[in-house]
């Protein structure tokens, strides 16, 4: 018999690729969309997992308007702390095992060096106090749950969503002919989609509960991952760097996010390979022609 799993925000980036890859490894999956179950509502969430017979649940859902989220903060809590909640609360009604991703902006960005699971959290912003309590909500209630922190995720999926990636959104600007200024004091870890999928599957596959980080592998500032999208897909924009005092934002964000995975390479999960390749997979898969300044 095909193990059962129930995928909620199955149309995000990140949600396409773990309902692909569950469907890879035989699982039978029950693929949720907002639009079908709103898991802010408790009798929606139990409804969809009283009828699915999952073993395991993957929470893809999250809300990601970090800015928007400082002038509706509720909005914020509903979806991405209140809504976990729910899900917990029937995962453990029905035995099940819940897989919840959250982010690297639970940190304040101090680090000198990517971040570790055991490092103490600081959210700066209203967003990011939303995943945390997101976090805290699943391990109250569950024993059996698997919190995977990431940072900056691009996948296929981004291509036909409306908010897109940092991929699409650097070609986006390349193709308007207009100078692009990035910035390069703000350092992250961006994660490509397939492979964050296939290792929160392993892991989850191989029983391991509690918090791990799987980021992109490589601390890089967005300025010099913007070079490299360029540089992949043979595109010679204006390209100039810039710091957080020209682009001040509503919400703070930390200026070194990137996430250490050495507890899930510990744990015997594949390493993530180079941040290049995965551009460069990105590219050869990608359905629509790369238009813009050529090199």
């Amino acid at each position: 018999m095909n193990r059962r799993a129930v995928v909620f925000g199955a149309s995000g980036q990140l949600g396409i690729e773990v309902v692909r890859e569950l469907r890879t490894r035989n699982y039978t999956v029950e693929a949720w969309e907002r639009s079908q179950v709103d898991i802010s509502d408790p009798a929606a969430v139990e409804n969809a997992l009283a009828s699915s017979e999952a073993e395991i649940v993957y929470n893809c859902a999250a809300y990601n308007q970090v800015d928007v989220a400082e002038k509706e903060p509720l909005a914020a809590i509903q979806v991405n702390a209140l809504a976990v909640r729910n899900l917990a609360l029937a995962c453990r009604q029905l035995d099940a095992r819940l897989v919840h991703f959250s982010t690297d902006y639970v940190f304040d960005g101090t680090a000198a060096q990517p971040y570790t699971e055991e490092v103490p959290t600081h959210p700066l912003s209203a967003y990011a106090v939303s995943k945390l309590a997101g976090e805290l909500y699943a391990q109250a209630y569950l024993d059996r749950v698997l919190l995977v922190r990431t940072c900056g995720v691009f996948g296929p999926g981004g291509r036909h969503t409306a908010r897109g990636n940092f991929v699409e959104l650097m070609l986006r600007m390349a193709a308007s002919g207009r100078p692009i200024r990035v910035v390069e004091d703000h350092i992250a870890s961006p994660t490509f989609a397939p492979w964050l999928a296939d290792r929160s599957i392993s892991l989850a596959e191989a029983g391991h509960n509690g918090i791990f980080h799987i980021g992109g592998g490589t601390p890089i500032a967005w300025f010099g991952f913007a070079r490299m999208i360029f540089d992949v897909a043979g595109l010679s924009p204006e390209l100039t760097p810039t710091d957080e005092r020209e682009y001040r934002t509503p919400a703070r964000r930390p200026k070194y996010s990137a996430l250490s995975n050495s507890k899930m390479e510990r744990a015997g999960i594949a390493p993530m390979r180079p941040l290049r390749e995965a551009v460069e997979t990105y590219f050869a898969g990608r359905e629509l022609p790369v238009s813009g300044s050529r090199a």
